[in-house]
């Protein structure tokens, strides 16, 4: 056997160059691939995850799912009327190749026929999208409105014919023909796993699916000069722990800030307090539903017996059970890269509004 050459094995391209994130997770696998490496159901999620993406687009969202959904699969809406008005289509199915023309011949008679018997008004754009792309041949087809046309009436009878509906087949006639005829097929067009994965990232949803980490947060909003109504109950609490310290009576918030003893104290609460709220907002639009609602009961689980011991009043009460969130170490939360001293001494004051913590106990009888 003649051997033409040997060479060495080649040491890493980056010696010494590996992230920590990379020695204890491996190379991190790029969106796009992830994609593709997506089973059935994994792909089913990501969708709904990424029509949420589209919320600020249409007045409603909708997925549709089953053997009757008529052509539809995610569905924005423009405004109340629904099928009747502007709608648009999006067919996110899963296929583990890449689509071609013979794939979707069956989903756009479906949409051509039932336009044609008035199920819905056409839609606006019906957009193609699948984990291994969109092919090439289908992707010049479907810059080509004519020859989807043409193509369409060419595949009709063995993509269509007997495939939209169990119950009868669906016959290319005169009166179906002049719809196809008269249907704009610039409608269809399609959008790429890197379209989806952009949209993706502006949901909730992306930092835990692709990782990453979570995005910038921004600044916390000052407290307003007046209080509002979702802040009342905290602050009623603390005017509690303060007349329960001071053995007076203090229901008055102008009364509160020009004392040195008690007034500084409550402009940090008030500050702690909107610093959390900040933090709410940014897990809204950042991390999945439930997240910051879980860091709150990290949080109470953490105070709580410092809350329900034995304090000489309610401010002192106050004090101690906040001072101890801020000692607490909440690593294992989604948020837990973002969150702040001020937070943990915010959430005691959400606690507090939600009534879950107490700074003054009631006395019995």
């Amino acid at each position: 056997m003649e051997i033409s050459e040997f060479r060495d094995i080649k040491k890493s391209q980056k010696p010494g160059d590996f992230a920590a994130q990379e020695v204890t997770s491996g190379i991190p696998i790029p969106a796009v691939q992830r994609v593709r490496l997506f089973s059935s159901s994994d792909w089913e999620e990501f969708v709904e995850e990424w029509a949420h993406s589209l919320k600020n687009t249409y007045s409603k969202i909708q997925r549709y799912a089953g053997s009757g959904d008529k052509g539809c699969d995610v569905v924005g809406f423009i405004n109340d009327t629904g099928f009747k008005g502007i709608w648009d289509n999006y067919q996110c199915k899963h296929y583990d190749h890449s689509l071609s023309p013979s794939d979707v011949w069956l989903e756009i008679g479906k949409i051509i026929y039932y336009s044609y018997i008035g199920e819905y008004k056409s839609p606006r754009k019906y957009y193609f999208a699948a984990p291994m792309d969109i092919g090439l041949k289908l992707k010049k087809l479907l810059q080509d409105p004519s020859s989807i046309k043409s193509c369409l009436i060419e595949n009709w009878t063995n993509h269509c014919q007997d495939k939209i509906t169990s119950t009868c087949q669906i016959f290319l006639d005169e009166a179906l023909l002049a719809h196809i005829e008269s249907f704009d097929f610039s409608t269809f067009s399609s959008l790429s796993v890197v379209d989806l994965i952009n949209g993706h990232s502006k949901t909730q949803f992306y930092a835990t699916r692709f990782g990453g980490g979570l995005a910038q947060r921004p600044p916390a909003a000052s407290p307003p000069l007046e209080i509002h109504d979702t802040e009342s109950r905290y602050i009623k609490q603390l005017m509690e722990a303060y007349s329960d310290h001071l053995q007076e009576t203090i229901n008055q918030v102008a009364s509160i800030i020009s004392r040195p003893d008690i007034g500084k104290h409550f402009s940090r609460a008030r500050e702690n307090f909107y610093h959390a709220e900040s933090l709410r907002n940014f897990a809204r639009d950042t991390v999945p539903e439930g997240t910051f609602e879980a860091l709150q009961d990290e949080v109470y689980h953490g105070v709580i017996d410092i809350c329900e011991s034995f304090h000489a009043d309610g401010f002192i009460r106050a004090k101690a059970t906040v001072s101890k969130a801020g000692d607490l170490s909440l690593t294992s939360n989604a948020l837990c890269t973002k969150i702040k001293i001020q937070d943990k001494h915010g959430i005691c004051h959400q606690l507090s509004n939600d009534d879950r913590l107490a700074w003054v106990r009631k006395k019995n009888g």
